[in-house]
């Protein structure tokens, strides 16, 4: 699993549009579930708050109708995704867990601001993270922090987010969750630290002249 190791943001989010929804989970075990997670649930009803949270934020982002659904024809697997990103924020955050690694609010705070500054301030800042990744403004501190985990998990492992030495532990910790995902949505492949069938990628680098572009 290559990844360009330039120093730029690291984003983990689930991507971009709709997907049919379960009612149960693929095994009896876990009804209701469209993912199961160490010993964490991700419900269906969840799942359909994320998505309805990006949708709700790119029904405001855009001018009129015609747009809003040019805007949902290019994020057609937008469900699928966002299970794959929330999934992914999990393992992430054990792999950390066990490390060590800690993240504070002045951090995210610290890391916002940068941001803030090469988008142009904190619109520009959310609209280009919601454009470009998904991620709809209330979820943007959360995410924040994921990237500074990962970040910070990297340096502790003396390597970068961008080297297989960071992929092999975020696969030792996807491996001790044991995720057990909805059949509807994949399978997961603890080893790649993915779904199988995952279209979208869930690091994405942000440099400051990306940032720029979006303001």
């Amino acid at each position: 699993m290559h990844r360009r190791s330039r120093r730029t943001a690291l984003l983990l989010s689930a991507a971009i549009a709709a997907a049919p929804l379960l009612t149960a989970c693929g095994t009896d075990a876990h009804p209701g579930a469209a993912a199961v997670v160490g010993d964490q649930r991700i419900t269906v009803a969840q799942l359909e708050n994320r998505v309805d949270e990006v949708r709700a934020a790119q029904r405001a982002a855009v001018a009129d109708d015609t747009q809003y659904a040019q805007v949902v024809a290019q994020t057609g697997t937008l469900t699928r995704d966002t299970l794959h990103g929330m999934i992914l924020d999990r393992v992430l955050h054990r792999a950390a867990e066990d490390a060590g690694v800690t993240v504070s609010r002045n951090e995210v705070q610290a890391m916002r601001t940068g941001l803030e500054q090469q988008a142009g301030g904190a619109k520009g800042l959310e609209t280009a993270w919601l454009q470009q990744y998904g991620i709809p403004p209330q979820r943007l501190d959360d995410n924040l922090r994921l990237q500074l985990e990962a970040q910070k998990l990297a340096a502790k492992l003396g390597t970068d987010t961008g080297q297989q030495a960071f992929w092999d532990n975020l696969s030792k910790a996807s491996e001790e969750l044991d995720v057990d995902l909805n059949p509807r949505y994949g399978s997961w492949d603890p080893e790649k630290v993915s779904r199988v069938d995952a279209k979208t990628a869930w690091v994405h680098e942000v440099t400051a002249a990306d940032s720029r572009q979006t303001t």
